[in-house]
């Protein structure tokens, strides 16, 4: 499973930040950065909840 952003439609929010820390971080400049795309499949159910929060609906799940 891999966990993936539009960045033309990330705002940087950081709602995903909150949810998945280990995941997901803002760079020095307030941008989104995907620290770990490749996750294991025991996490898809958290991860459709993250993907969800996405204010702008910016993330999505390959």
């Amino acid at each position: 499973m891999r966990v993936k952003c539009d960045f033309d439609l990330c705002e940087s929010n950081a709602v995903c930040v909150g949810m998945a820390p280990d995941v997901f971080d803002l760079d020095d400049n307030d941008y989104l950065v995907i620290l770990d795309e490749d996750l294991p499949d025991s996490r898809a159910e958290e991860m459709r909840q993250v993907v969800a929060s996405c204010p702008r609906s910016a993330l999505y799940i390959e």
